[in-house]
């Protein structure tokens, strides 16, 4: 079933950047519906922030799919109303790689605005994660973080920012783009931060 049932219409601000960063990361649209999947356990806080924000910003509650066999939990609203709307504030339909995508460019004029676009990116394709190395019999451990995305206008967009922020990114294989040093680990949670716990829990430990 359709619904055509009208939608509350936000005005542009850092919780509608961040939320276009999140569908840019993990959502997609189709003619009548718009789905945003995470994982099903390890992103299951972060979709209560995920479903409280689209309450916030358009009024819905969106209707939740547990599809645990994929491991994924589906954020989903059909409403055309909604899909228009997202259209309009940059996001196209169909197929992100194909298209290859990039942060509209309201947002990329606005810095508050990209900071939570991309936090809202790397909350969903983005990993936090350790490195080791041993050194003269001594293993070293510290974190990294990894963005990934097939959209190499995209990439270069956070590579860009990254760099404008002082730090020093690099393209790593497998599309990412990557943070490897004390310091800009600790920038970008200072400057950009995260809202997924995921993220959160595994920086602090």
């Amino acid at each position: 079933m359709v619904w055509t049932k009208r939608i509350q219409q936000p005005e542009k601000s850092i919780e509608l950047a961040e939320f276009i960063g999140i569908m840019i990361g993990d959502g997609n649209i189709s003619k009548y519906q718009v789905k945003i999947s995470l994982h099903h356990t390890n992103d299951l806080e972060y979709s209560r922030y995920v479903s409280n924000l689209i309450q916030k910003l358009f009024a819905i509650e969106p209707h939740i799919q547990k599809r645990p066999t994929r491991s994924v939990n589906d954020l989903v609203i059909s409403r055309i109303e909604l899909v228009r709307f997202l259209h309009s504030a940059g996001l196209p339909k169909g197929n992100k790689t194909h298209s290859q995508i990039d942060i509209p460019c309201w947002i990329k004029e606005n810095p508050k605005f990209l900071i939570a676009c991309i936090r809202g990116l790397v909350d969903t394709d983005g990993c936090v994660f350790d490195h080791s190395y041993i050194s003269k019999g001594k293993r070293y451990t510290y974190k990294k973080l990894d963005f990934s995305s097939a959209s190499e206008p995209l990439r270069k967009t956070v590579y860009t920012f990254f760099k404008e922020l002082g730090m020093c990114p690099r393209f790593s294989s497998r599309n990412g783009v990557r943070l490897e040093s004390k310091a800009d680990l600790k920038a970008y949670f200072r400057v950009i931060s995260s809202h997924n716990p995921k993220h959160l829990n595994r920086y602090a430990t």
